[in-house]
């Protein structure tokens, strides 16, 4: 990788440092704070979504047919979801110790706070409930096959890919065979040494 590219990566890797810090020291426009695992919002918010929350006959109604004949068909993903995650959670908890890379933590990446939300009847939590799941899950996966991708090949593909990890655009180009096998073990050694 030539020097400007990589001075162009750690800027990248720096400015989504210092935003996610600024985002999370924002203050919120709705007058929430985070105690733990729970979302408490001030008491005029928590009343002003109460009057929001639509009913679940009303929000039948409402609901776009589409979306209730499709339902089974969506909410049946949920069985190769949770395949998915009882493997790769099995590789990772197993493997990854043997590798000497940081185990992923799912609660970084699969988060349910949605439930909290006073203005969603019951059936638009369980919605979310399930979206936070899925879309949380993908990410997961992603990032334990990332390291995996680190650890084992870090060489980018010939044709460009679409939807990367954050990791890839630090791999090895594609036919850079140099010291491959240096570079390799200094890819394996930043893996050991990740917080």
């Amino acid at each position: 990788m030539d020097n400007r590219v990589k001075q162009l990566l750690d800027q990248i890797s720096a400015l989504e440092d210092e935003l996610r810090t600024a985002l999370a020291e924002q203050p919120s426009a709705m007058f929430f704070q985070i105690r733990g695992k729970r979302v408490e919002f001030e008491k005029s918010v928590r009343e002003a979504h109460r009057k929001l929350k639509t009913g679940f006959f009303q929000w039948l109604v409402k609901n776009r047919p589409q979306n209730l004949i499709t339902g089974p068909i969506i909410y049946a993903m949920i069985v190769p979801l949770v395949i998915a995650d009882v493997f790769i959670s099995f590789y990772q908890f197993t493997c990854f110790p043997v590798y000497g890379i940081k185990k992923v933590r799912r609660g970084d990446y699969i988060i349910f706070d949605r439930q909290q939300l006073s203005y969603l009847n019951f059936i638009e939590k369980f919605h979310c409930t399930y979206c936070a799941y899925g879309s949380g899950m993908i990410a997961y996966i992603s990032e334990i096959v990332a390291r995996t991708e680190q650890y084992f090949c870090p060489i980018k593909h010939a044709r460009k890919v679409l939807g990367s990890h954050d990791r890839y655009a630090r791999f090895l180009d594609y036919g850079d065979a140099e010291d491959y096998q240096q570079r390799l073990e200094a890819f394996r050694t930043a893996l050991a040494k990740e917080k």
